[in-house]
């Protein structure tokens, strides 16, 4: 029977395992779908599907920085701490990081199916698989971005749960003005901003957030009988208060020997005292599991399941 390409893609799709393997297996079984799965699995190409369905929430972010101006974080995840601290793991994280930094892909589907960089017989997707089968746990590439701009300054905090790039538009690159964002960037860490500043906040945002603030004063107690002014007035003061928490340049700088200076009069001082034209344009922040909801391991409750 002949192999045809939307047998190889069914196979593939199926078992996760490289398109050479896949066309091997179903001529070996001449075009025999479940016999070619069998076969896969015999031969540890097909060990990534059973563990595909598993929740995959640890692991860790990476950082790769190709020039001053050039960098890209990569989270990679792993289902358990153990092999996130696996250097066997922690090689393949950074080998993906490389990979990200020279691509031109933006979307994650095209970048799994770029031919890896030490190896271009094979895909991104195909030698993931392969550390599934190596490492024995569900890996997933989940998220991978690459900044471009005039400085480029990373910063990764918890052996990798935390990675963070900071986009900057400066006339002068000396070690000051770096170790001024680097310590922006561990501020983005630290305080996990939304925004650049209250500039980019959508009006939508705001409008949302005053009318959760309204219904709150409306609900106080102490506020019953305010005039509408007054009440209005409280709402753009919560407002104020919570934009100067979500903006990185309104934020208080966290090294601030006054507790009063924000990170965009830091950046403000630092400019004027190396004599630059220095702007934070955007940031990326990663951490590690956010937004995924991870399996509560009871094992009492399992062992009494086990029991019967």
């Amino acid at each position: 029977m002949a192999v045809t390409a939307a047998m190889v893609k069914e196979l593939r799709e199926m078992t996760g395992a490289g398109m050479m393997d896949c066309k091997k297996a179903l001529t070996a079984t001449e075009g025999d779908m479940d016999a070619a799965v069998e076969f896969l699995r015999k031969n540890g190409q097909a060990k990534a599907e059973k563990k595909a369905g598993r929740i995959a929430a640890e692991g860790i972010c990476r950082i790769a920085v190709k020039d001053e101006g050039t960098a890209a974080v990569v989270e990679v995840n792993s289902e358990t701490d153990f092999v996130a601290k696996n250097e066997k793991f922690q090689n393949f994280v950074a080998a993906v990081a490389e990979q990200a930094v020279n691509s031109d892909n933006t979307e994650l589907e095209a970048f799994l199916d770029e031919a890896w960089h030490e190896e271009p017989s094979k895909t991104v997707k195909e030698v993931l698989v392969e550390q599934i089968a190596v490492i024995g746990e569900n890996l997933k590439i989940r998220r991978f971005q690459k900044v471009t701009a005039p400085l480029v300054v990373s910063y990764t905090h918890g052996g990798g749960r935390i990675g963070v790039l900071v986009e900057a538009d400066t006339d002068v690159k000396n070690d000051a003005v770096k170790e001024a964002l680097t310590n922006v960037a561990m501020q983005i860490a630290a305080l996990s901003p939304k925004y650049v500043s209250t500039a980019d906040v959508s009006e939508e945002y705001k409008a949302h957030e005053k009318e959760i603030l309204m219904a709150q004063i409306q609900n106080d107690p102490k506020m019953a009988g305010k005039p509408e002014k007054v009440i209005e007035g409280a709402v753009s003061g919560r407002l104020n208060k919570e934009l100067k928490e979500v903006c990185l340049l309104e934020q208080v700088y966290v090294k601030a020997e006054d507790g009063k200076q924000t990170v965009a009069q830091y950046l403000a001082q630092v400019a004027k005292e190396n004599n630059a034209n220095l702007t934070v344009k955007g940031f990326v922040r990663f951490e590690t599991g956010e937004g995924i909801e991870k399996k509560v391991e009871d094992f009492a409750a399992e062992v009494a399941a086990q029991l019967g």
